[in-house]
C-alpha cells in the first residue's frame, strides 16, 4: 500500500467533511467566525478524524452519522493547539507552517476562538442525533468524547504539564500526562469510531488500549522531534519543551532510551490491533505512519 496517497485521498475527504460544518464568516461576530475557519484551514494531517473513520471502518460502519463526530474531534484538536500557542501557555507563534491564532487575531481572541471551536464541537457532533435518532450508540459516544476531551481527559493533562513547568517530574507521573494530554483524544477518536460501529465492549477496550500505547508513541516522538527536527521540517518552533522548563521523556531517558521506547510501545500497540479478527490494512499502516512521522 502506497501510505502517502491514501493518505492524501483520505486527507481529501475530510476536509470536505470539515468545510460542510464550519461556520460562515459573516454577522456583527464575524471576526470570531474567521478566527475559527482559520484555526482549523491551517493544515494539519487531520489524524484523528482519520483514524476514528478507519476504525468505525474496522466494525462494518457505513453511515454519516460518524462525520460529525469527526468534524467535531477536529475542533476539539484544533482548540488545544490555539490554548496550547497563547503566551500564558507555550507562547509559540508559529504552528503548521503558519502563524498562530494568537499571533493573527490578537491574545483575546484567541481565547475566544478556542473556546468557540470547543463548544462548536459538541454542537456538531450533537448532529448525529438528528442523523440516527434511534441510534443508542450515538449518545454513548458522544459521551466518550465530552469525556476524554475534559477535566479526566485532555484538560486535565494539560492541568498537570502546567502545574510541572519547571520541575523534574518522575517518569509515573509524566506518563499519566502523556496519557492525558495526548492519548486521551487518539482513545476518543478510535473509540468513538468503534461505538458508533457498534462494536462490542471487549473490542472496545481493545481499541482503546491501542490507541493509548499509539498515543505515548506518539507523545514520546513529538519529544524527539523537539530535539532533532527544525522548524521548516516540524512547522512549529523546535526547542520549545526546553524554553518552559518542561520534563520530557527525552530529558528524563536521553534520546536512544526514548527511540528504544517508541519502538517497544508501537510493537505492542500492533500486536494488540492484530488480536482483532477484523482488519483494516490502511488503519495499522496509518498508525505505523502516525507515531513515525517526521513533522
Amino acid at each position: 500500500m502506497e501510505i502517502k496517497s491514501e493518505l492524501d485521498k483520505r486527507i481529501s475527504e475530510i476536509e470536505k467533511i470539515l468545510e460542510k460544518y464550519l461556520p460562515r464568516e459573516e454577522g456583527y461576530q464575524k471576526t470570531i467566525f474567521e478566527a475559527m475557519n482559520y484555526s482549523v484551514r491551517a493544515g494539519g494531517k487531520r489524524l484523528r478524524p482519520m483514524l476514528m473513520q478507519e476504525t468505525y471502518r474496522l466494525f462494518g460502519g457505513n453511515s454519516k452519522a460518524i462525520e460529525p463526530f469527526m468534524a467535531a474531534i477536529e475542533m476539539i484538536h484544533t482548540y488545544s493547539l490555539v490554548h496550547d500557542d497563547l503566551p500564558a501557555m507555550d507562547n509559540d507563534l508559529y504552528r503548521r507552517g503558519k502563524k498562530t491564532t494568537h499571533a493573527v487575531y490578537g491574545e483575546a481572541m484567541g481565547i475566544l476562538a478556542g473556546d468557540a471551536l470547543l463548544n462548536f464541537a459538541y454542537e456538531t457532533a450533537a448532529a448525529s442525533f438528528l442523523l440516527e435518532p434511534q441510534n443508542p450508540n450515538i449518545g454513548k459516544a458522544f459521551l466518550v468524547l465530552t469525556k476524554k476531551a475534559g477535566v479526566y481527559g485532555m484538560v486535565g493533562g494539560q492541568t498537570v504539564d502546567v502545574e510541572s513547568e519547571g520541575e523534574k517530574v518522575d517518569a509515573g507521573k509524566l506518563y499519566f500526562i502523556y496519557r492525558l494530554k495526548t492519548s486521551a483524544l487518539l482513545e476518543s477518536a478510535m473509540v468513538v469510531g468503534a461505538v458508533l460501529a457498534g462494536a462490542d465492549e471487549n473490542q472496545q477496550r481493545v481499541i482503546e488500549s491501542v490507541a493509548g500505547l499509539v498515543g505515548l508513541a506518539f507523545q514520546i516522538q513529538d519529544d524527539i522531534l523537539d530535539e532533532t527536527s527544525t522548524l521548516e521540517v516540524l512547522g512549529k518552533p523546535i526547542g520549545s519543551d526546553k524554553k518552559n522548563n518542561k520534563s520530557t521523556y527525552v530529558s528524563l531517558f536521553g534520546l536512544e532510551a526514548s527511540q528504544k521506547e517508541v519502538a517497544k510501545l508501537t510493537l505492542k500497540a500492533m500486536e494488540e490491533l492484530q488480536g482483532l479478527s477484523l482488519k483494516n490494512e490502511f488503519l495499522g499502516e496509518l498508525l505505523l505512519y502516525l507515531i513515525h512521522r517526521e513533522k
